[in-house]
């Protein structure tokens, strides 16, 4: 029999648990496919792919090595940049071979830079002279499209809207010095981006995105809300399917009609969205092929972006950057066929997989992404680290899975499992099946009820709890993030009483030790520091931590995190507890908590 506190605190938990299934409600009809594709090839290809980073022997003129903004940077003359052109081996260039590339890589859809913000259109364009059709035979867009349906993916038009460094009145920042009136720009508008994406949309077939690339909100632009309005209008008229990405200029917010968000360069999602949203990415750091790039990303770490996004509701866009000759770089697409071969095995916990209940953070093994066939429900369990004591700890799930198997076991033969309440622990094989990231299979018959706000146990079978993973306070606390390059770890502030709760499961009775760690930096300690749980009180004197060197060699004096061990709390029985944390610090005095950690 449970005591009378886990019967109470039981209670009162079932009333957070989740009844309901997470899904994207805010996707309408068109992005359908999107957040079922979640995977996509982005190709940054043009004229600045004959220069390669340089011009003139002079590397790109800034540190972040953008290579497609070398025009800019290093100040090319628009005639003298085409001589670029002369570096293309045009019987060489084969976009198919892209589009295969994109497939073998389990991706859905290419999205191509039609044109970029040298202005160059790679198709020919009867709105300008600044493209492919006057200085070749070739017609790139035209040639993607047809690969694209003939391998069954959807095409994706880049086109900068907003900057455009050919057209005597598009937007180039030098402008910042001499400024446009509104009615230059708008020539501009009306001129050469109604015109041109009226091409794309009208002679290409299905368009199934276009992607556009202003970063800011058109209220920081000389952009208007009513020529992006107009463009948007012209896309939903000519091809009412095609979706259309935030950096449009309007935020999903301002205006709901916009199909999806798209984030930063290469920043990936850290937070559940409940509309469609994207990462654009590279494996490398230059979007453009750059001869000197060297920064490649491994193959786990693409697969984990690409995890975290679709655990959180997001897409992955990944680029390439062929060379003048059409090559793709070998690091980026060996990398891109590694993922390939992961997603054969392991793409069903990817394609039309969405987000789960728990929180992003709560396990330290990987991350969780979920999919509902009819009343059942799949949770796909990504292994990042696979334990090496052989368990994985499910923490938050109060529903019994009916079966829990390794994805990529064909056979689908079930492994061990003990479930209680709201922990499931799984038993392992000794030899873990993937070697970038594994993902178990647990099936429910209906969709998993959850208990928000525990602390999971960790893979080492204790308890880490954070300022970040409190119960449900009232109160704010404040988080003062890591500094100095991390060696200053994150904290909270306390320079007055104050009580922080978690709550955590304990699957077995037994006693465990409890420590804690912080930095006080005071000279006469007054104060106390109090853990408190079933019925256990343990008291510590708050000491001095003293400073310690973040690096050697470098003045680097900083203060000291230190960690106590206070004693031992015995849990008399399997069931929920609460861990109170009291602070009483001397008077005008702060501590800086970091953690408690219970084993």
């Amino acid at each position: 029999m449970k005591n009378r506190f886990n019967k109470a605190l039981f209670s009162f938990f079932i009333l957070l648990i989740s009844f309901s299934a997470y899904s994207q409600s805010q996707t309408n009809e068109r992005a359908r496919w999107f957040t079922d594709a979640r995977f996509g090839m982005f190709i940054h290809w043009g004229v600045y792919s004959g220069a390669e980073g340089f011009w003139k022997g002079e590397k790109l003129r800034n540190d972040n090595d953008y290579a497609e903004w070398i025009m800019y940077r290093n100040r090319i003359d628009k005639e003298e940049y085409l001589t670029l052109l002369e570096r293309f081996d045009w019987d060489k260039i084969d976009p198919e071979k892209w589009v295969i590339l994109a497939k073998k890589s389990g991706m859905k859809y290419v999205t191509i830079t039609a044109k970029h913000h040298d202005g160059f259109g790679l198709w020919n364009s009867g709105a300008s002279d600044f493209d492919l059709g006057n200085y070749t035979h070739r017609d790139i867009i035209k040639e993607l499209s047809e690969a694209c349906q003939k391998h069954g993916l959807k095409l994706g038009l880049y086109y900068s809207h907003w900057v455009d460094w050919e057209h005597e009145y598009g937007w180039d920042h030098t402008r910042e010095i001499t400024g446009i009136a509104p009615g230059e720009y708008d020539q501009y508008w009306q001129e050469k981006v109604i015109p041109q994406v009226r091409e794309l949309l009208t002679n290409y077939g299905e368009i199934g995105m276009f992607w556009f690339d202003m970063w800011i909100h058109h209220s920081e632009t000389v952009v208007t809300k009513e020529q992006l309005l107009q463009l948007k209008g012209l896309i939903r008229k000519l091809q009412p399917e095609c979706i259309v990405n935030s950096r449009l200029g309007l935020s999903i917010e301002e205006d709901p009609d916009v199909d999806f968000k798209t984030l930063g360069d290469n920043q990936l999602g850290n937070q559940k969205e409940d509309f469609p949203w994207q990462s654009p990415a590279t494996v490398a750091h230059s979007w453009g092929f750059h001869l000197s790039d060297t920064e490649w990303k491994s193959t786990t770490t693409l697969l984990k972006s690409l995890i975290n996004n679709v655990s959180l509701n997001g897409n992955f866009m990944l680029n390439i950057g062929p060379r003048a000759n059409g090559d793709v770089p070998y690091e980026i697409s060996q990398r891109m066929l590694d993922m390939g071969k992961w997603l054969t095995v392991n793409g069903e916990s990817i394609y039309g997989a969405e987000a789960f209940d728990l929180d992003k953070d709560l396990h330290d093994w990987g991350k969780i992404t979920c999919k509902k066939e009819g009343n059942k429900t799949k949770l796909y369990l990504h292994v990042f680290n696979w334990p090496l004591n052989k368990k994985l700890n499910l923490t938050g799930v109060s529903t019994r899975p009916e079966k829990i198997y390794l994805l990529a076991d064909k056979q689908k033969r079930p492994v061990t499992f003990r479930h209680t309440e709201v922990f499931t622990q799984i038993e392992l094989p000794v030899l873990e099946p993937d070697p970038y990231i594994s993902v178990l299979v647990v099936e429910y018959d209906e969709y998993p009820q959850t208990v928000q706000n525990l602390v999971a146990k960790t893979t080492d079978g204790g308890y880490s709890l954070t300022p970040r993973n409190l119960m449900d306070s009232e109160v704010e606390i404040p988080i003062q993030l890591k500094s100095r390059r991390g060696t200053i770890p994150e904290y909270t502030p306390v320079d007055g009483s104050q009580k922080m709760k978690w709550k955590i499961y304990v699957s077995e009775s037994g006693t465990k030790t409890i420590d804690i760690s912080y930095s006080f930096q005071g000279k006469n300690p007054k104060g106390e520091l109090k853990i408190s749980s079933v019925k256990t009180v343990l008291k510590h004197e708050i000491e001095p931590t003293g400073k310690t060197v973040g690096e050697p060699n470098s003045d680097w004096v900083i203060d000291n995190f230190k960690s106590y061990r206070l004693g031992e709390i015995h849990f008399p029985e399997k069931g929920f507890y609460e861990i109170t944390l009291e602070t009483e610090p001397g008077r005008n005095e702060e501590i800086k908590f970091q953690w408690i950690w219970l084993n």
